[in-house]
């Protein structure tokens, strides 16, 4: 029992371990269209954005519709800003939970300052700004 608990524990640790985290952009090399998103694994969210625009299954339709168009090679992933963990060990839950909200701060003083929208970018114009 004792030898559960502690794998179990250390699945748990495993999952909360500092990895890097922060604001990216997609950005189509031939339009110049951007996505800006945030993510807090930075190192694996590119992966993820790949495999489903390969798959055809991307949700945001626009990405998808330049993906198939112009393929892979005319797409570039860059971290705009990546946040700096205040600590070097892993986090509880509560620390999971403000790290995400300090990175959907960030992404949207970024949406803010690149507009990535109608001709720039592959978001929808939010309610309030239309």
């Amino acid at each position: 029992m004792m030898e559960r608990q502690s794998r179990k524990q250390l699945a748990k640790q495993v999952g909360q371990t500092l990895r890097p985290m922060g604001v990216y952009q997609i950005k189509n090399m031939v339009n110049g269209k951007i996505l800006i998103g945030s993510s807090m694994y930075l190192d694996s969210i590119w992966n993820r954005h790949t495999f489903q625009l390969k798959m055809g299954s991307h949700m945001n339709k626009g990405l998808q519709q330049d993906w198939n168009q112009h393929g892979e090679d005319a797409f570039q992933f860059e971290v705009l800003e990546q946040l700096k963990p205040s600590t070097e060990t892993f986090m509880d839950e509560a620390e999971l939970k403000e790290y995400e909200s300090e990175i959907k701060v960030l992404e949207e003083l970024w949406v803010e300052k690149l507009q990535p929208y109608g001709d720039q970018g592959y978001l929808s114009v939010p309610r309030a700004k239309r």
